[in-house]
């Protein structure tokens, strides 16, 4: 009989917007229940704070350093994921005695692959000992010492999932569009590549907030009053990134929005949300086929421009693009429950991430484990 847990898994993407919240209920295999989710915002204050830690964590050579205000900022964000937690388990009707764990992603501050080198922002023990349950965090470091990338994780997590996508339809290319987007490739003789495919939604989010000072182009609507400047677009399709052998995965400072001056607001977001789409179908061509159907995770789904592109360019090599819900899923929730997901195998011993997706030289088992009982406050 399958041993199943209940975990509850914590994302804070590189969008850096809140803290997602979802229950799950999982063997950490083949059984995934998904349950209830939350999103909670975080206040445009501690938005700017979290930029002010990414400035901070350039100074960073050893993974344990946290200089300037990075400490600080570490314990506040924890905070924020410990309220986040108790008001989902409120919000539910469940106490700490029923979830086994949880899976703490913390706020990515540096991923330097190149050095081996990713930091992800997030006391573990103090989230444990806060919420009264066992956590899971720091989950790819493990990897990156055995010569992975260290990201992404979430293939694995795609991978249960797909067994509900029709057979006709495959080969599966699951895509999540957060700051940066990462794909996962699924064919039924059990391949499984995953890898960073570019620039998300990163460049327009730091677009708009430059040149109209809002966080974020709803739905795409200021993209929808532009137009794509092709040699805007060109620019950064044709960097190195698309076109090496090896899959690297990225860090939110390998792209650069354009300068202020290079186009109008609603043509650099219309330009910005093609080489979104773009980026992905160009990372796509490195796959081992093409995948008849792509599905869409993430907060780039609800960009109706970036929809729009990647559904013309996907029909080029006749593939179908389809929305989680589409598909019969949660695209907000996705990440979470991965996260969640994670925990579970992490602390069955099982593998978080192989060669075919991270580069890691065998199939690598991760994760810290923080008991909620071990210390007192």
């Amino acid at each position: 009989m399958a041993d199943i847990r209940t975990a509850i898994g914590l994302m804070s993407g590189t969008s850096m917007d809140g803290i997602d919240v979802a229950l799950l209920r999982t063997d950490g295999e083949a059984v995934v229940e998904r349950g209830a989710f939350l999103s909670v915002p975080y206040e445009p204050a501690f938005r700017d704070q979290l930029k002010q830690a990414l400035e901070d964590a350039k100074a960073i050579r050893q993974r344990d350093e946290r200089p300037g205000g990075l400490s600080r900022m570490e314990t506040d964000l924890t905070q924020r994921h410990v309220e986040a937690a108790l008001m989902f388990l409120e919000r539910e009707g469940l106490t700490s005695r029923d979830v086994d764990l949880i899976g703490f992603h913390g706020q990515t501050v540096l991923h330097r692959p190149d050095e081996a080198l990713t930091v992800q922002i997030g006391d573990g023990p103090l989230l444990a000992r806060k919420t009264g349950i066992d956590v899971v965090y720091d989950m790819r470091a493990n990897d990156m010492l055995h010569g992975g990338q260290g990201a992404p994780l979430v293939p694995v997590y795609h991978h249960a999932l797909a067994h509900q996508i029709p057979a006709e339809n495959w080969p599966v290319c699951f895509v999540n569009i957060g700051g940066i987007s990462n794909l996962t490739f699924l064919d039924r003789d059990g391949t499984i590549i995953g890898f960073d495919s570019g620039p998300g939604n990163t460049l327009i989010d730091q677009w708009v907030e430059a040149n109209a000072g809002i966080p974020y182009d709803d739905g795409g609507r200021i993209a929808s009053e532009g137009a794509v400047s092709m040699g805007l677009a060109e620019r950064y399709l044709a960097s190195p990134f698309f076109t090496a052998k090896a899959r690297r995965s990225l860090d939110r400072n390998d792209f650069q929005p354009p300068q202020s001056h290079e186009a109008e607001l609603s043509d650099g977001a219309r330009t910005l949300a093609y080489v979104s789409a773009a980026a992905i179908l160009k990372s796509a061509g490195h796959l081992p086929s093409a995948p008849k159907t792509y599905v869409i995770c993430g907060g780039g789904r609800l960009n109706r421009m970036i929809m729009a592109d990647l559904a013309h360019l996907a029909a080029e090599t006749k593939a179908t693009v389809l929305s989680a819900e589409a598909a019969g899923f949660d695209g907000d929730a996705m990440e979470a429950e991965a996260w969640a997901y994670l925990a579970v195998r992490a602390s069955k011993g099982l593998p978080l991430t192989f060669p075919g997706i991270t580069g890691v030289k065998a199939p690598m088992a991760g994760g810290i484990l923080a008991k909620s009982r071990d210390n007192s406050d």
